[in-house]
């Protein structure tokens, strides 16, 4: 197949650990990849945020990167991206008019904006997959949440017009149909992991050691809880905590996040035994994970948790919120242990009861590990392209009942 990928603000070729960089730029990195790997001829169009950028930069075999030109070609946070989707829509519609796909598959809301108003006119049938749905992020956020008004309402225009939406967890699944998405229209595949590059054994990322030793891998935003981990850690005395993420080490003085990380270290007194190691590259990651003896993913909310079963895959028990994906990933018990949302009480809780136990946390890395094996890649890409045979053995022209 022909298969156009759609990720407007998350480009595979981006940097890690920025505001707007994270688990949706691996996702579409590894999906593209694999897809490619199993012969499908993959396009991923993204926001032209460079002006020295080649409109198309070769990725992988049989994958390329296409730069659409939309808005400025600068930096531009995802709140302000939705203004430029027409823009952006009608870049894709001109290339796929001349180049036409089989398929389309966004990825985030105004991708999937974009990819109807492009897909509809010249028939071609789209998936879409949400990666967070705002109706979720308004529940969490409250009046923090700056997405646009109107994501919403694009959102359930999207799940009423897509030929299928695939969503990365149950929870979700059920979130859409809350919403009153037919649930005939949504099928669950989870996010992948490169099983290759995720395993117990291999390098383990150097450091001064002596005591135990717990893992965040985030972008520094702040429903990633990880101001909640920092303050568990004044209930964890010995232990030290190392957080990935955000710009790079040399500029985490001007990140307004980071900053905020270290005076909560410096309130609780646990500044000398937690570290901001700032954008760690994506190879490095691996050997970070396996320096932990536990791995803790506390956000808020959660759609999927990409870090948690990297984690898992690395042999390294994780303790997660009990929220989206991540009540789903990590197994109570058997890979990890579940705590509440924004509670350093019980955060600090279940780290402390996982690093008394050696014997139990050997016992849960090895579970973790076995478990991971259910999301490589190769598996999550070969399901992921049958949806796509799928949707084009039953497409019809289909007539958008509802734009913003």
């Amino acid at each position: 197949m022909k298969i156009a990928l759609v990720s407007e603000h998350a480009s595979p070729l981006a940097l890690l650990g920025g505001v707007d960089a994270g688990g949706q730029n691996v996702h579409v990195a590894d999906l593209s990849r694999h897809l490619g790997a199993l012969g499908h001829e993959v396009v991923v169009h993204t926001r032209r945020d460079d002006p020295a950028m080649p409109r198309q930069v070769a990725f992988a075999p049989g994958v390329v990167v296409d730069h659409v030109d939309a808005g400025p070609p600068m930096p531009l946070s995802k709140d302000e991206l939705l203004p430029h989707m027409r823009a952006f829509a009608s870049d894709l519609a001109r290339l796929w008019a001349v180049d036409r796909p089989d398929v389309v598959h966004s990825h985030f809301w105004m991708s999937g904006l974009a990819s109807l108003r492009a897909a509809r006119t010249l028939d071609i049938p789209v998936a879409h997959t949400y990666h967070a749905l705002g109706v979720v992020k308004r529940r969490h956020q409250g009046a923090q949440d700056t997405s646009p008004r109107a994501r919403l309402a694009i959102e359930r225009m999207l799940a009423m017009n897509v030929d299928k939406v695939i969503s990365t967890s149950a929870d979700e699944a059920f979130e859409l149909a809350r919403t009153g998405t037919d649930p005939a229209r949504i099928e669950v595949i989870p996010c992948g992991v490169d099983l290759n590059r995720f395993r117990p054994a291999g390098h383990v990322s150097d450091g001064p050691r002596g005591r135990p030793r717990v893992v965040v891998v985030s972008r520094l935003v702040e429903r990633k809880g990880i101001g909640n981990v920092i303050s568990a850690l004044a209930y964890l005395p010995g232990i030290e905590l190392v957080i990935a993420g955000g710009p790079p080490g040399a500029m985490l003085d001007e990140d307004a996040e980071a900053q905020r990380f270290t005076r909560l270290a410096r309130l609780h007194g646990v500044h000398e035994r937690t570290e901001l190691l700032g954008t760690v590259p994506r190879e490095q990651v691996p050997a970070l994970l396996r320096s932990g003896d536990a791995v803790a993913c506390c956000p808020w909310y959660e759609p999927f948790g990409l870090v948690a079963v990297e984690a898992m895959a690395c042999g390294v028990p994780v303790v997660a919120s009990a929220v989206g994906g991540l009540a789903e990933t990590v197994v109570h018990e058997v890979t990890g242990l579940h705590v509440p949302p924004r509670d350093p009480r019980r955060i600090a809780s279940a780290l402390s009861e996982l690093l008394r136990d050696e014997p139990r946390r050997q016992s849960m890395g090895a579970e973790s590990a076995r478990r991971a094996a259910r999301y490589g890649w190769p598996s999550i890409a070969r399901r992921t392209a049958d949806v796509f045979t799928e949707m084009l053995a039953v497409h019809v022209p289909t007539t958008i009942s509802r734009t913003a």
